[in-house]
């Protein structure tokens, strides 16, 4: 039996968001919209171009090598290689920096609030691999399957945003700050699979070597953040150097180089250094290098991570359908991500004083979770590193995450889409009823009960 929350002594999930909140997360999730629209038209000009006869010129480009030998580190990387080790570094220094905001001003800081999206997280990366893994192994596969568990983990921040600001627009606030908030965490879980799994072979030479430009970096951003708030010309010339080579030290530490990115990120302060109100220099940097990430990083990585001829059922190593990487990762992201992210929060009201508030449904939970099955970025990033180039589970793994995404998306808009239109009525009698500071009634009505 479901007891009713009292106050002080009960959460309740999902509840209103305060309206600071609601306006920095709505202006992100903005910005993530325009950034996954642009993402999957580079990914589409890639299968298009991959599965034209002119294919082999895509091919070609995205293999071709170039690069210095830096402080001893080989960089002479295929185009492929730049994208996915290089750009996206400066994707993760931005997630590195939500982050920090996140826990450090963000709602996420109260504990108890934490632990609904990390928890549900945590049920997204774990049931899935899961998933992947009871596949692989029954298929007698051997190890080298059982190599690609993480791929279907991640969820796509942008992705997922673009899709969810299209059908759900109307949706409850906090069901789409939980969405956003969810693949934030979610992406933690990755950087530290990244950082562990997939360390072969660590330098720890050159891992001590990435600590002097970090400290400086740090110190820097710390007693100049006034100066580079007012002076954008700056961070590019100091301390961009200052990222770039600790890129290469943790690049040739044999960790993967977008672990840089949110280090970076995470030595970056969140609040004025002077004290004062307003906006601190993590979200001048976030303004100032989200376009060039969302417009520009992550479509080039898509660009050249997503083209896989798929006009033919063979490739390589045989038959995409009866390879066991690729049922994993659709399982994996169409079944895996809603179970465990709905059944890690369904445990929550049940061990917990936590419960559903009353302005949310379990329904609408669903479909955004449904929708948390779109892996893209980081599950290609990782099918890279588990099987590398030229394994066929390679090209196979991309095929099962683009249909996988696409399925997940095509489940949740199927879901949500009627149950957006129930919210709309409501949406837009809350508008009307905003006073003349132009801040709806509700919220001043939630902070006076609070």
């Amino acid at each position: 039996m479901n007891k009713t929350p009292s106050s002080g002594s009960s959460k309740n999930l999902f509840s209103r968001p305060s309206y600071k909140e609601s306006v920095r997360i709505g202006d992100i999730l903005r910005k993530e919209t325009v950034g996954g629209m642009v993402l999957i038209a580079g990914a589409l000009l890639a299968l298009i171009w991959a599965n034209t006869p002119l294919r082999e010129s895509y091919f070609a480009l995205r293999d071709f090598h170039f690069g210095p030998t830096l402080f001893g580190v080989d960089l002479n990387l295929s185009i492929g290689h730049w994208a996915a080790d290089a750009l996206l570094a400066v994707f993760f220094f931005l997630t590195g920096l939500e982050l920090k905001k996140e826990f450090v001003i963000g709602d996420l800081r109260n504990v108890k609030t934490a632990a609904v999206p990390v928890a549900a997280a945590f049920g997204g990366v774990l049931v899935p691999a899961l998933i992947f893994m009871a596949i692989a192994a029954g298929s007698g596969g051997g190890a080298e399957l059982l190599r690609g568990w993480a791929i279907p983990t991640a969820t796509d921040i942008a992705f997922a945003v673009a899709v969810l600001a299209v059908i759900g627009s109307a949706l409850p606030a906090a069901l789409r700050i939980f969405l956003l908030t969810l693949a934030v965490v979610d992406d933690l879980i990755a950087i530290v699979i990244i950082a562990v799994v997939f360390t072969d072979e660590l330098k720890l030479s050159y891992l001590g070597l990435s600590l002097i430009p970090i400290i400086l970096f740090t110190v820097l951003a710390r007693y100049l953040g006034k100066f580079f708030a007012k002076n954008a010309w700056a961070a590019w010339v100091i301390l961009l150097p200052l990222g770039i080579i600790t890129w290469i030290f943790v690049f040739g530490s044999g960790i993967h180089a977008t672990i840089a990115g949110v280090v970076l990120g995470f030595c970056v302060p969140v609040k004025r250094t002077d004290g004062r109100e307003g906006a601190g220099l993590a979200e001048q940097f976030e303004h100032r290098f989200r376009p060039l990430s969302s417009g520009f990083c992550i479509p080039i990585f898509a660009f050249f991570a997503a083209g896989v001829t798929v006009v033919s059922s063979e490739s390589g190593g045989g038959s995409v359908l009866a390879d066991p990487v690729f049922w994993g990762i659709v399982a994996g992201l169409v079944l895996g991500k809603p179970i465990g992210i709905m059944g890690f929060t369904w445990l929550l009201t049940k061990f917990t004083k936590a419960s559903l508030d009353k302005d949310a449904r379990w329904g609408d939970l669903l479909g955004v979770t449904l929708l948390a099955g779109i892996g893209f970025t980081v599950s290609l990033l990782v099918s890279e590193l588990s099987f590398g180039l030229e394994s066929p589970h390679y090209e196979h793994a991309k095929v099962a995450i683009l249909s996988g995404s696409f399925i997940a998306a095509i489940l949740g808009a199927v879901w949500l889409v009627p149950r957006n239109r129930g919210y709309r009525e409501i949406a837009e009698r809350e508008a009307r009823d905003a006073n003349q500071d132009g801040i709806p009634d509700v919220y001043q009505q939630d902070e006076e009960t609070r």
